[in-house]
């Protein structure tokens, strides 16, 4: 069952994939390239050579962009199946499209809103090159962070609803999870490497646009998997979802 559900979550993430591409070209790569323009404008100011394009800009927007986000869909697809399977008719007790919405809100919270509010997404050109390694490491550990404390905040939901009811203790779980999260982005640096003269409007529209592929992936991936996954597991006979996925 779990295999099953491992392949069709790949699937979709690939048809999830193909709807951010489509998303990012439109939205996104207009951005990169006022990002590249700036760039070269800054070096020819400076004096100094324009570097040598080792992938052209076309096959960049294109077929890398394309790979790029077809890996990444098939990725998460493959791990929001694996959540799916442990989670239902464990801790939710939504049917499949309920409990596949859920968890795609709560991944895009988790996994991206939450840690890019603090570390947001830059177009090129933004950023020190010799600071990237720090910044990387900030972020996974933010990303970390946000992880472990919504497991935690979970475990901790299961432990108070029978005492003080679901909503409840999921109003407490959540809190505790946004009293963590606002701690470790206070405690975190901040990083601000973003030239006086770049333009904030193509900064802003690179950051919401970034921010838009990722809600067009997860919220298409929700949506397609809780289709199939309700498929795949509803006794066609009587209507009746299967309580939950034995993991082996």
């Amino acid at each position: 069952m779990v295999g099953s559900l491992l392949l069709r979550g790949m699937l979709v993430g690939i048809m999830a994939g193909l709807l951010a591409f489509g998303f990012a070209r439109v939205f996104g790569e207009p951005q990169v390239d006022h990002a590249i323009a700036f760039e070269e404008q800054q070096a020819q100011a400076a004096g100094e050579a324009s570097e040598p394009e080792l992938v052209s800009r076309s096959t960049q927007a294109g077929i890398g962009l394309l790979t790029g986000t077809l890996v990444y869909g098939a990725s998460i697809g493959g791990l929001f199946a694996l959540v799916f399977s442990y989670v239902q008719g464990r801790v939710s007790g939504f049917g499949p499209r309920g409990t596949a919405a859920l968890i795609a809100l709560a991944g895009f919270v988790v996994i991206i809103l939450v840690p890019q509010f603090k570390y947001p997404a830059n177009p090129p050109s933004v950023g020190n090159t010799e600071t990237i390694e720090a910044r990387t490491q900030l972020f996974f550990i933010l990303l970390t962070v946000s992880i472990l404390a919504a497991v935690a905040s979970i475990g901790l939901a299961k432990r108070l609803a029978s005492q003080y009811g679901t909503w409840n203790a999921w109003i407490a779980a959540a809190a505790a999870y946004l009293i963590v999260m606002a701690s470790a982005e206070y405690a975190l640096p901040p990083i601000n490497e973003v030239p006086e003269q770049f333009s904030a409007a193509v900064l802003w529209d690179f950051r919401v646009a970034s921010l838009g592929i990722q809600t067009v992936l997860w919220a298409a991936i929700g949506v397609l998997f809780g289709a199939v996954a309700e498929r795949k597991l509803v006794d066609r006979r009587d209507g009746r979802p299967v309580a939950s996925i034995a993991v082996r």
